[in-house]
């Protein structure tokens, strides 16, 4: 398959803090049709810049990038950009697109309020 969505998480070097997020990989992969791969935009492997090498060398044409991030501060603005543009250059042939974070999208709110309801005992539907 020519298309590939890319979660990209922060990374670190503690494996418990990686776990959350592999898991949730995981359970996508089996989930999903579309190819979907984790990597990590530092201190951690596989990194956003390996995993679109790999990618790349596999042949996909498109690639798009979805921040697993709440909202999006200097990393979403500044470094993950700059690591996007460089991998354009490395790989022009493939066309990588940068998503806005999970954070904005109106479904991640509701979910998350959903849960913070859930942990504060309230049982009743969050309408709005």
């Amino acid at each position: 398959m020519a298309y590939h969505l890319i979660l990209l998480a922060h990374g670190s070097s503690d494996p418990q803090w990686r776990e959350p997020f592999e898991t949730f990989h995981r359970t996508l992969r089996q989930r999903l049709a579309t190819p979907v791969h984790l990597a990590y935009m530092e201190l951690s492997e596989p990194s956003l810049e390996s995993t679109v090498a790999g990618l790349a060398d596999e042949g996909a044409a498109e690639l798009e990038v979805l921040p697993l991030f709440f909202a999006a501060g200097r990393h979403l603005r500044k470094d993950v950009p700059a690591q996007i543009d460089a991998l354009r250059h490395k790989h022009p042939h493939v066309s990588l697109t940068l998503l806005p974070p999970v954070g904005e999208h109106p479904a991640f709110v509701d979910a998350l309020a959903t849960v913070i309801a859930e942990q504060a005992g309230e049982s009743s539907h969050l309408g709005g």
